[in-house]
């Protein structure tokens, strides 16, 4: 089992910048490697959409809805991901949640994991 802690939530008004930080570890076992590391939101009656993720060679993959605007960053070796969200527009209101996709942890047990979610709201 492999826990994700997701950080930086806010509240921010419009043309702001928030940046929000997912940290990975291994419940009962240490963390052997994640393939991929990512974020998707869900605002209120809508699906949860990608938002953008992140392999574990640094490459990554972006929702058209925020290319240009916000970036993706990970450290392999500590299991975080950051994700810098600039020029957030109303639209982007959704609880934001981090994804770990392929993570295995040291006896070789493997699975994909969610983290409990952070709330960004966007409003003046």
């Amino acid at each position: 089992q492999v826990q994700l802690v997701e950080s930086g939530g806010g509240l921010v008004q419009p043309g702001g910048s928030l940046r929000l930080a997912c940290a990975a570890s291994g419940v009962s076992r240490r963390i052997y490697s994640i393939y991929a590391m990512g974020w998707y939101r869900q605002a209120p009656g809508k699906q949860r959409e990608l938002v953008a993720d992140i392999t574990s060679n640094h490459v990554t993959n972006y929702a058209d809805f925020v290319k240009g605007r916000f970036i993706i960053s990970r450290d392999v070796a500590n299991n975080t991901v950051w994700l810098q969200m600039d020029s957030l527009k109303p639209d982007d209101t959704a609880v934001y949640y981090c994804h770990a996709l392929n993570a295995v942890t040291i006896d070789m047990t493997y699975g994909n994991y969610w983290g409990q979610g952070t709330q960004v709201t966007v409003s003046s």
